[in-house]
């Protein structure tokens, strides 16, 4: 990214989607699931997340190639 502020603004936003993540795998892990749909529901949180952060690399990838 060629502005500084933007690289900023990526970096927190992908360490802010990167944390919830770890927050719910860690919420899955310690038993924190109430049942198998709340499993499901935080799988499924999961799984936004990643694809959220997944964009995220790619949108910064491109600006920083052109």
């Amino acid at each position: 990214m060629q502005n500084a502020s933007h690289q900023n603004l990526a970096d927190y936003l992908r360490k802010s989607l990167r944390d919830q993540m770890n927050e719910m795998a860690d919420h899955i892990s310690g038993g924190g699931c109430t049942d198998y749909a709340d499993y499901k529901r935080c799988c499924g949180v999961i799984h936004g997340l990643a694809i959220a952060e997944r964009e995220l690399l790619d949108l910064t990838k491109q600006i920083d190639d052109d």
